[in-house]
């Protein structure tokens, strides 16, 4: 016998309709994860070498800017999570999506110990500067507010997997094969995440395309990454473009092509309603014109 599933017609009845896709990704999410240790990662020895404790003279940094600002804006991100934690738990409201969100808030968490760890043992910020910026990050507790579950399915997605490219590019340009491996390690968590997510929206797609097109667009549109409350970000974010770390080619080439034109196929979803129609018009129009501004910056940079 072939159920029919009734199109939601609010964002609870999306999550309950959704629930036993969370249970199949969660589990295939525990199948595939590793556990790691953060301590096995940081190369504690060098914490006598580099002086943590001392002043930190920019001038003796061997690493460029935007690696700087890179290690800045992940960790502090990162710290944000009590917030991140406080909306998906208010939007995904029941106990199955509930135990996903602990096990992804205690692996991200992990996340932020091993990149603190790392750059203090390192001395590769200013840690007093960055201090400062932690407190006033998480005190300001601004985080992205969804008004949908779709919409919050929609920007984790793009979200899990812009950070993850930037920890990977971040890692390649440190040149320092522990903090390397710490990128990475955090980079393959940050995957696994982006999959989960991505593969939720390809379910809300299948029971409500109409609803789920009209979020994606309006995440796609506005999307930015979880950092708009740290202190100089623009400056930050202008100096982590200027790496090669994440700009606007990158964001088009690596997130918005893959994932919203390829596996979502956006252009080819039937039966979605006019206002989803133009919605869609939007987003492939919006898409193209990132790839043009993208293109031309990366220029003026070169």
């Amino acid at each position: 016998m072939t159920t029919t599933l009734m199109t939601p017609t609010t964002s609870a009845d999306l999550v309950d309709v959704l629930t036993p896709q969370v249970e199949r990704l969660y589990e295939r999410h525990l199948a595939t994860t590793k556990s790691w240790l953060p301590h096995e990662l940081v190369p504690w020895e060098r914490a006598t070498e580099s002086k943590p404790r001392d002043a930190w003279d920019a001038a003796s940094s061997t690493l460029p800017s935007g690696v700087r600002s890179a290690l800045v804006v992940n960790l502090l991100t990162e710290d944000n999570l009590p917030y991140y934690f406080e909306t998906i738990n208010r939007v995904f409201a029941n106990e199955t999506w509930r135990e996903w969100a602990r096990r992804w808030t205690a692996e991200e968490m992990r996340h932020g110990i091993v990149i603190r760890d790392y750059i203090t043992v390192t001395h590769a910020v200013d840690l007093v500067a960055l201090e400062h910026a932690r407190m006033h990050q998480v005190c300001g507790a601004q985080v992205p507010q969804p008004e949908s579950a779709a919409d919050a399915l929609a920007y984790v997605a793009l979200q899990e997997l812009a950070t993850r490219i930037s920890h990977r590019n971040t890692g390649n340009l440190l040149e320092d094969e522990a903090g390397y491996k710490v990128m990475a390690r955090v980079a393959a968590d940050e995957n696994l995440h982006y999959l989960f997510y991505r593969d939720l929206v390809s379910a809300a797609l299948e029971v409500d395309p109409s609803g789920t097109v009209r979020a994606i667009e309006r995440q796609v549109r506005t999307f930015e990454m979880p950092g708009a409350g740290i202190p100089d970000f623009s400056a930050h974010a202008s100096a982590i473009a200027a790496a090669g770390i994440y700009d606007l080619a990158l964001h088009h080439d690596q997130v918005l092509v893959p994932v919203v034109l390829r596996h979502w196929g956006i252009e080819t979803i039937e039966g979605l309603d006019p206002e989803a129609e133009a919605a869609r018009e939007r987003i492939v129009g919006h898409i193209a014109r990132i790839d043009r501004v993208g293109k031309r910056l990366a220029s003026r940079r070169s």
